[in-house]
């Protein structure tokens, strides 16, 4: 994509927060040339928070992020699908602490975005493109970058569980693959483990309408899995959101294995601290050493 995008139109949603419970109203409306994404808490005189790697918060079960003392939590699924989609500067107006998490997966933003439509600006869009290998390790898991001239997702997680175990996929990140492949995967859990996390005050919005809850040995979901790998599905868009928060699209080969959002955000701020692990190019620079890498 050459040029910078916003959406055409306003576009509305309405739901409940995962983790919080509270009813919730979002408005994505257009912004101009190279604002980014930008949350507006409209309850609070439309208080602006960028979608920035300066401004997150927490990173345990889902990326919030603050300034001066106000937040917005559980932005991953709606900035993996502006980041996957191509949209680069809108303002998404909302009226409470926490993002909807409507059905659980990123469809209903994809949905969205389409009603909404794409309009492109005559600003020549910029990339983060990854000069050297970048990786954070701990415990047993990791996540890397490797230089590459597009977007590559590789991704493996693994759980004690007969119908997870060891998942993985690989993938060019193109925003047709995205919308069918990654977009429907849900949200999940396990249902021995409501309990400790409603006790530590999380998925207070939970239900079978919004995310795919196992029991030791089946789904409890009517419908069942929208994919026999749904969950790696699901822990690509999440990690394609924090990785939205670098600013500018990305050129790399990610590959994650048994990362969360911690991870995300650490390795994004180590990206981030360090400008000689990337350089800033247009789609028409890129496309210029890409041949010249041909022909020689």
């Amino acid at each position: 994509m050459r040029f910078e995008t916003t959406v055409q139109r306003p576009v509305e949603a309405s739901g409940i927060g995962l983790h919080s419970g509270v009813p919730v109203h979002i408005r994505i409306t257009p912004a101009p040339v190279s604002t980014g994404v930008v949350f507006l808490r409209s309850d609070l005189d439309y208080f602006p928070i960028p979608a920035s790697w300066r401004h997150v918060a927490r990173v345990s079960y889902a990326t919030s992020l603050m300034r001066q003392g106000v937040l917005v939590s559980t932005t991953e699924h709606l900035l993996s699908v502006f980041y996957s989609v191509g949209i680069d500067n809108v303002y998404v107006e909302i009226d409470n602490l926490e993002v909807p998490i409507l059905d659980g997966s990123g469809l209903p933003f994809v949905d969205l975005i389409r009603e909404a439509g794409i309009r492109h600006y005559r600003r020549k869009r910029k990339y983060l493109r990854i000069r050297r290998p970048v990786m954070v390790e701990d415990r047993g898991k990791r996540i890397s970058i490797l230089p590459a001239d597009s977007f590559r997702l590789t991704c493996d997680i693994h759980w004690d569980h007969p119908l997870v175990g060891t998942q993985g996929l690989e993938m060019e990140g193109t925003p047709e693959r995205y919308a069918a492949e990654i977009a429907p995967a849900r949200t999940f859990g396990f249902d021995y483990e409501l309990d400790k996390m409603r006790d530590m005050g999380l998925i207070r919005g939970a239900s079978l309408e919004n995310a795919v809850c196992f029991t030791r040995d089946t789904v409890l979901n009517p419908e069942g899995l929208r994919f026999p790998d749904e969950c790696c599905r699901h822990k690509a868009l999440d990690l394609i959101g924090d990785l939205a928060l670098l600013g500018k699209p990305l050129l790399g080969h990610v590959i994650a294995e048994r990362a969360g959002h911690a991870m995300h955000a650490a390795l994004v701020a180590r990206i981030m601290s360090d400008p000689t692990l990337y350089e800033i190019l247009t789609f028409d620079q890129l496309a210029c050493r890409v041949t010249q890498a041909l022909v020689s």
